[in-house]
């Protein structure tokens, strides 16, 4: 579980760009908030809804508060992009994310590893000399209880897949980790109509061995903590909501 400390619910003004936003306080006092997402999230940070906003004064900010998460229907959705790694990492060490093609019992769990001109997000080794590279995504994109990544193109994402399966085919065992950032979904794809080569790459991925998993996670306005196992299923045709 991740907390977040000096929580307050705010209304969101307007998203000025990538990394700042203006909210407003319950106090009526307008307050410029560090997006914790340089991703789009366009149907999330619609003017006038409510958004978490953490506390974080300090004299080497620019801004006072982070934006950490987000209400929509009534259910909250985290939007931290660096939340999804820290859960990843935790899960596996505990137990609690599953990973179904390793043989041996966990003995090592690290983060962020060079493979060759890589860099992959967590690497897991067992007690059967197994290792295994995960690279790890967040969703925020739900629609009908459905999640999708990417929200917007992801060069990133695309380089990473293929070097997972570059490291597959020389023996490493490999997975691709979605952790959804929102608690109501029923599965969870790859929005391909946002990025067509990203579908290809996972599926042909999957083709030579690569796992791909997905896990959700209650989310409160102060908390974010992981939830159950959520199938993946690359042939849903996912379709955003008008905005």
């Amino acid at each position: 579980m991740v907390c977040y400390p000096n929580i307050q619910v705010a209304t969101l003004i307007n998203r000025d760009n990538r990394f700042i936003a203006r909210c407003l306080l319950e106090s009526g006092e307008e307050v410029r908030v560090h997006v914790k997402n340089t991703g789009r999230c366009k149907e999330l940070l619609i003017p006038g809804v409510n958004v978490s906003l953490s506390y974080q004064a300090s004299p080497t900010r620019k801004t006072d508060y982070d934006l950490v998460a987000v209400e929509k229907k009534g259910k909250w959705i985290n939007i931290d992009s660096q939340v999804p790694n820290q859960l990843a990492a935790e899960g596996i060490q505990s137990g609690e994310i599953i990973l179904p093609f390793l043989k041996g019992n966990i003995t090592e769990v690290r983060r962020e590893v060079t493979y060759g001109a890589s860099r992959f997000d967590i690497c897991v080794t067992t007690d059967q000399d197994e290792k295994a590279f995960v690279e790890v995504k967040g969703m925020t994109l739900e629609h009908n209880k459905k999640a999708a990544f990417p929200d917007a193109p992801s060069e990133r994402a695309l380089k990473h897949v293929t070097e997972l399966s570059t490291a597959r085919a020389e023996g490493y065992l490999t997975a691709v980790l979605f952790i959804i950032q929102l608690e109501e979904v029923e599965l969870a794809t790859i929005h391909e109509e946002r990025q067509p080569k990203l579908q290809q790459a996972i599926e042909e991925g999957q083709g030579k061995g690569l796992e791909v998993l997905a896990y959700n996670c209650k989310v409160t306005p102060e908390t974010i903590e992981l939830k159950e196992s959520i199938p993946v299923d690359l042939a849903h045709d996912f379709v955003e909501a008008l905005v």
